[in-house]
């Protein structure tokens, strides 16, 4: 069963929907103890890092989902649910969880921001997990974006997918257990659906 983490940011209501839609049992948690025994992991977000940040740690949530994913349980970060995996926001000068190396920067401002609509994710073909997670997707395909913000992973080999926008940016990332998209899958139509099967198909 997929456990929905509630930290009080989020758009937890259409993935709880898209989950229903594709015939997954899941339940909405706030509680570290139900994190941490979880099944499968999955973070959304809407809002500003160190909101969710304080709520999590107020929860303490961060360290429930830490252990968590050091224990190896699947894991899904949506938007600001990717954002938080790393070590450090530029927004509002916010430490992360830390779990994945790297920062989070804000787009410059000559571009639009935030970035709202659809954009192109294109799939790293070296990446295995891209593979996986693509699976059935036209290598040329739109996802549903808003954000503001976008992360630079230290590792690049963790990137499974890129976007433009301005300047290229890692879009999903993916490597063992962790899988994170800039956008919102369960926004983005049949391509965010399809992408979501594929990592159920994967992971749950």
């Amino acid at each position: 069963m997929i456990t929905i983490i509630d930290y009080g940011l989020g758009n937890i209501g259409s993935v709880a929907n898209t989950l229903t839609r594709l015939g997954q049992t899941y339940q909405i948690s706030a509680d570290p103890a139900e994190i941490r025994s979880a099944d499968v992991l999955l973070l959304p977000g809407v809002g500003a890092a160190g909101v969710g940040m304080k709520n999590l740690r107020d929860r303490g949530l961060d360290v429930a989902i830490r252990r968590a994913i050091q224990n190896g349980k699947p894991f899904l970060g949506i938007c600001l649910g990717m954002q938080l995996l790393f070590d450090y926001s530029e927004e509002a000068d916010t430490p992360c969880l830390g779990i994945l190396k790297g920062s989070v920067k804000k787009f410059q401002r000559e571009r639009k921001v935030p970035q709202i609509g659809w954009n192109l994710v294109i799939p790293v073909k070296t990446n295995p997990n891209a593979v996986r997670l693509f699976a059935g997707i036209p290598e040329r395909n739109a996802f549903y974006f808003v954000n503001s913000y976008y992360p630079i992973p230290a590792d690049t080999s963790v990137v499974a997918a890129t976007t433009e926008y301005g300047e290229q940016f890692a879009s999903v990332v993916a490597i063992k257990n962790i899988v994170a998209t800039q956008f919102h899958p369960e926004k983005s139509g049949e391509t965010g659906l399809r992408l979501l099967q594929n990592f159920i198909k994967e992971y749950v």
